[in-house]
């Protein structure tokens, strides 16, 4: 795949075509240009750098190479500029399209690759984590909305086009990070290829969870923040009681309102994950 096909928003949102539906399914994910406009940009980065709590609230994980990645995890989407893009017809509502059916609000995760010292995040699937939290089905997927602009130089998103098809990877304990088994990566990456999704701000990357992806480190001087709101079908909650919740429906929200929202930031229930709850989920898997 030499080049990413990359798909326009427009004033009203966002439509997924059949030519849209069958790039996703193609190649286990879809970039959006322009989904969320500079004004709406501009809310959400003032309230991500403004908000102590996000900030403060963050956990980092240890990529194995010497530097960390930065992370802050919430549940609940709210009724904050970062709730009613989650969910809003043009981001929720594009999930509903591209799975066939109802999803609701898994989490959401500010990710803070900080200029010089942002960590990489090693080859995984999102569903080799979801799966042993009791998602039975890999009915769910991740929208990343780039902050910053997000390129080869400050650690973008790299993904292996197709890889979804090849099903659950095996996935183990990297440094404080949970990733794909290294020897099926070398020939998965020989088979699907590489790519770099490199992204404007307000541009976004829909992606399903078995698709294959990392990013490197951020030695640049240009820092990348991304905010990813990750979906799962309503008929697929987890069957364990974990800190992910089950199905709540989503309280929707039309695209044109989310400039009326007056609230940049809310108190949030934060989930600060820990290496020995990987440690546990993986060991021995």
């Amino acid at each position: 795949m030499a080049a990413i096909k990359k798909f326009q928003a427009n004033e009203d949102g966002f439509e997924v075509t059949n030519t849209v539906l069958e790039y996703f399914n193609e190649n286990g994910f879809i970039v959006v240009k322009g989904l969320v406009d500079s004004t709406e940009v501009a809310m959400l980065k003032e309230a991500m750098e403004q908000d102590r709590d996000v900030l403060s609230n963050c956990f980092e994980r240890d990529d194995g190479d010497g530097q960390k990645v930065k992370l802050s995890l919430w549940n609940e989407p709210g009724d904050d500029i970062t709730g009613y893009l989650a969910r809003s017809d043009k981001v929720a509502g594009t999930f509903d399209k591209l799975f066939g059916g109802e999803v609701y609000h898994f989490h959401t995760k500010l990710v803070q690759k900080e200029a010089f010292t942002g960590g990489a995040f090693v080859w995984h699937q999102d569903y080799g984590y979801w799966y042993l939290r009791g998602v039975l089905l890999p009915d769910a997927g991740t929208v990343s909305i780039a902050i910053d602009r997000a390129d080869n130089s400050n650690g973008c998103l790299k993904v292996l086009p197709g890889s979804h098809k090849a099903g659950r990877i095996q996935h183990q304990i990297i440094g404080e990070q949970v990733g794909a088994d290294p020897d099926r990566m070398k020939y998965l990456t020989e088979r699907f290829g590489m790519v770099d999704v490199e992204l404007d701000p307000g541009d976004a990357l829909f992606f399903h969870c078995n698709l294959l992806h990392k990013s490197d480190q951020n030695n640049s001087p240009n820092r990348r923040w991304a905010l990813l709101f990750a979906y799962n079908r309503a008929n697929n909650p987890p069957v364990f009681e974990d800190y992910h919740k089950g199905y709540k429906p989503l309280k929707r929200i039309r695209n044109a309102e989310i400039k009326n929202c007056s609230k940049l930031s809310q108190e949030r229930e934060y989930l600060v994950a820990r290496k020995a709850d990987h440690a546990n989920l993986y060991e021995n898997k």
